[in-house]
């Protein structure tokens, strides 16, 4: 599976980049937003997704997008174009808080969203999507299921490789059954060592 692409965007459709890698040019999906940003260089975190008729690469500026844009498409009704839609119009800070407050008047302002895709959004969603401040600004993650440090440290405002580094530690030292306070005394002394 593709999981990160790197390279020079050749080609810009709203919503499509073609990126040039190594000679290669991959046909990408991305948010609006993505491939408005989008300069002569970029790094992008790809879903693949892989059907009987066709190979779709789905790009993604950041983690939190590539994460809310698979917690999306895991709704049913929601497919991938509708995922990227909702990544379009509203971005993954914007669309956790919605999804969290249950306001499906929100939602269904994003094209291709009516009331009732919206309840069932909030409904298979809410409480899957946190908020965490990064950097001064929300961002939003899909903690692993029931994992309540990954939550607690997304609360503290760590980043998605933080929160995988201090996860990855803890198994290391076979921590990981731990009771939440040490596991998160654990983590975060690993984290204060950078």
């Amino acid at each position: 599976m593709i999981a990160r692409l790197r390279g020079e965007v050749v080609e810009r459709a709203p919503g499509r980049l073609v990126v040039d890698v190594n000679g290669v040019g991959y046909e990408v999906f991305v948010p609006m937003r993505v491939a408005e940003a989008a300069r002569d260089q970029v790094t992008l975190l790809v879903h693949t997704s892989v059907r009987e008729d066709a190979i779709t690469l789905f790009g993604f500026a950041t983690s939190d997008e590539k994460h809310c844009f698979e917690a999306l498409i895991s709704v049913s009704g929601i497919g991938p174009k509708l995922g990227l839609a909702c990544l379009s119009g509203l971005d993954a800070p914007a669309l956790a808080r919605a999804v969290n407050a249950g306001d499906v008047r929100a939602l269904s302002q994003v094209s291709g969203i009516g009331k009732k895709t919206a309840e069932r959004m909030v409904l298979e969603l809410k409480g899957k999507l946190a908020v965490s401040a990064m950097d001064g600004v929300g961002a939003a993650i899909v903690p692993k299921a029931d994992d309540s440090l990954a939550l607690a440290l997304a609360q503290l405002g760590y980043k998605r490789s933080e929160i995988d580094l201090a996860l990855s530690h803890l198994a290391e030292l076979g921590k990981s059954a731990s009771p939440l306070p040490e596991r998160i005394q654990l983590s975060l002394q690993r984290l204060s060592r950078g």
